[in-house]
């Protein structure tokens, strides 16, 4: 059988000193470190037999995307299908006791099996699980790298490996920059690993966080001109 693997590639840290859960806010670049850490994936699997590239639609994962698809000489493709999830404190400073201090905002809580405060995690794994698809299927016998957000990529685990969506995010195993493979024999999906190449640039403190806020020694990036960026999880501050 033809042999495949989709590889799925969180982005890179994002510059956000506020601590804001941005996640679909347009506007959201990578700091330099995050750039560091997507040129580092470059370096690192660029020498791969990689086809094909697509990335979420927001800015934090095509930039993440740019250094390898420029390293393999391909283009990166948009899908949206790759997005950050919806979530309602999109917007706000997610700080620890914030919500349980905001009274108004606790019936967004009320069921963690949904989730209540977002998209359900049984539509973002089936939107991924299309992508995923997809992308098999344009790089059957070779590789292919999905640039997507770190809830949406760890729903899509948690669902191909049989377990609950409800999870504690500080447990998931998704850090910056961090790729998720899906190997495949034919159609059929038959082991998944997990890697950091760029690990060694990834702060202690940003490890385990459910969204990314780093450049807080940093002035805001120029924007590059590539396209916009969501939960109390909003993985992307993750």
């Amino acid at each position: 059988m033809v042999s495949t693997t989709v590889h799925l590639l969180r982005h890179g840290e994002v510059h956000n000193p506020q601590g804001i859960l941005y996640g679909r806010s347009p506007g959201y670049h990578l700091s330099r470190l995050g750039n560091r850490m997507a040129e580092r994936v470059a370096e690192q699997i660029g020498h791969r037999d990689i086809v094909h590239v697509a990335a979420s639609p927001l800015e934090r994962a095509q930039e993440t995307a740019a250094p390898l698809a420029q390293a393999l000489d391909l283009p990166v493709g948009s899908d949206p299908r790759l997005i950050e999830s919806e979530n309602v404190f999109q917007g706000e400073t997610f700080t620890r006791g914030g919500l349980l201090r905001s009274p108004k905002k606790w019936k967004h809580l009320r069921n963690p099996f949904e989730p209540s405060w977002g998209e359900p995690y049984r539509e973002i794994a089936t939107r991924m699980l299309a992508a995923v698809e997809a992308a098999r299927v344009v790089a059957e016998g070779h590789e292919a790298v999905l640039v997507s957000h770190q809830l949406p990529i760890w729903t899509t685990r948690l669902h191909l490996e049989g377990k609950r969506y409800v999870h504690d995010p500080r447990k998931r195993q998704c850090t910056l920059c961090s790729v998720t493979s899906l190997v495949y024999e034919g159609p059929t999906l038959t082991r998944i690993t997990y890697s950091e190449p760029a690990g060694d640039l990834v702060p202690a403190h940003a490890r385990k966080a459910a969204f990314s806020a780093g450049g807080a020694d940093e002035e805001p990036p120029a924007a590059p001109g590539v396209g916009p960026d969501a939960g109390p999880d909003d993985e992307d501050a993750r």
